[in-house]
């Protein structure tokens, strides 16, 4: 059974930094990746990694947020810095293996204050 855990969402002041990770098991993942949605809007992509370290970010984020993997330890990150009042929304985990099946983490919130 696949399971994803994320951690490290919370509460930060503008300007500042915060580091999510998401533990994966039960699977083989080829494309690991991030999320996030505010409410009432549809989920949108922030940034993934495949297996070989090939990165993509959304404009909004690039030169911001850096998003890393451990293949050992089926684990992703996402290091976001210089954080803004817009980035205030629940981030999700998503993996998916090379035959296409797609898995999402429970969401963690980032909240970012003036």
């Amino acid at each position: 059974q696949v399971q994803l855990v994320e951690s490290g969402g919370g509460l930060v002041q503008a300007g500042g930094s915060l580091r999510l990770s998401c533990a994966a098991s039960g699977g083989a993942f080829s494309i690991m990746g991030w999320y996030r949605q505010a409410p009432g809007k549809q989920r949108e992509l922030v940034a993934t990694i495949t297996s070989g370290g090939i990165t993509t970010y959304a404009d909004s984020v690039k030169g911001r947020f850096t998003i890393s993997r451990d293949n050992a330890k089926n684990t992703v990150y996402l290091q976001m810095n210089s954080l803004k009042l817009e980035d205030t929304v629940v981030y999700y985990c998503n993996a998916r293996t090379p035959r296409g099946y797609s898995y999402w983490g429970q969401g963690t919130q980032v909240t970012v204050s003036s």
